[in-house]
């Protein structure tokens, strides 16, 4: 099978390999053709929105961005760090005494190494008991941690944990006296515009506007599975854009804080919805896209990243033409 030239017959061909809607929402930051510092995204679409009423794939559909949000989270500690509301130098034990002797080393494990996935806290999604247990028998997300043994001393390693922000989530709430998801919302989506990000399916006016969700070889679809955050590629996109060009941050204090603790950009993945959002410094280009499949062996996740890296090729080609 031939290469494909543009970004839309790259989509098109994703949908051989297995997945049921795709959408691809592509920022290059200047458009050529016109006199213009900025120009409007393009979207790209295949495959079916939800495929049992055999509704197409939608550009403005809400999604779930699963670790996607991680990104909102560390700004969050970034700002909470500039204004010294909290110190990331901070160790767990003062905001959770009650997990000294539950979590080895709670006394020097700080903030910073928490955002940095350099905690050694066990990740609770690698329970097998996360996943084996009926959901109405689920202990709660912290439980599974805390039957898992340390995996390492801190700052020792590195191991992606969903914990770490299951807990910074809990610290920004204790630190503002709020919800972290009201944080988010009056720091970083209202300044920024975003009106179609989400923290839940109960926040949705109307849940026709959720993608579909779907795992290989199951026939249920997870869009009424609750999962956190949703948002379109739009809204994903226009905050990672202000990530990476600074606009999201209060001043360059706040910016530096947050380069030395996290990344710009990230994935995610959930049962029935995976997720990259990318900036590439080089074409000055923002790419963010959705699959709504997903499988046990991580086979998709596979073909998800080489399907962006192929949609990156061709817009840096096609750069290089205007030139």
């Amino acid at each position: 099978m031939p290469l494909p030239n543009t970004v839309q017959e790259q989509v098109d061909q994703s949908l051989s390999h297995g997945f049921d809607g795709m959408i691809v929402y592509v920022d290059t930051g200047v458009d050529t053709d016109v006199d213009t510092d900025n120009h409007a995204p393009q979207f790209y679409t295949a495959g079916w929105h939800d495929k049992h009423l055999e509704i197409p794939a939608k550009p403005d559909a809400l999604f779930k961005i699963a670790s996607i949000s991680k990104l909102y989270v560390a700004v969050s500690m970034a700002k909470l760090a500039n204004s010294n509301r909290l110190s990331l130098d901070q160790t767990l034990d003062k905001y959770f005494p009650e997990l000294v002797g539950k979590i080895e080393y709670a006394d020097s494990i700080t903030l910073r190494l928490m955002v940095q996935h350099r905690s050694g806290i066990p990740n609770f999604t690698n329970s097998a008991d996360f996943w084996s247990d009926a959901p109405e028998n689920k202990k709660s997300n912290l439980d599974y941690a805390l039957a898992m043994p340390t995996s390492f001393a801190p700052d020792k390693g590195y191991e992606y944990s969903n914990t770490n922000y299951l807990l910074l989530r809990k610290i920004i709430a204790k630190v503002t006296g709020h919800s972290n998801e009201q944080f988010i919302q009056e720091n970083i989506l209202t300044p920024l515009g975003l009106d179609n990000t989400f923290f839940s399916l109960n926040d949705v006016d109307d849940i026709d506007n959720v993608m579909s969700g779907y795992y290989v070889g199951v026939d249920e679809d997870f869009k009424t599975a609750e999962y956190g955050m949703l948002a379109t590629a739009e809204d994903v996109g226009l905050f990672l854009r202000a990530l990476n060009d600074g606009s999201v941050f209060t001043n360059a204090a706040e910016q530096a804080i947050y380069q030395d603790i996290y990344v710009y950009e990230h994935g995610g993945l959930l049962p029935g919805y995976q997720s990259l959002a990318e900036y590439h410094k080089d074409i000055d280009t923002v790419v963010v896209q959705f699959m709504n499949t997903t499988d046990f062996n991580g086979y998709e996740w596979n073909l998800s990243e080489i399907s962006i890296n192929r949609i990156v090729a061709i817009i840096e080609n096609e750069k290089r033409k205007s030139m």
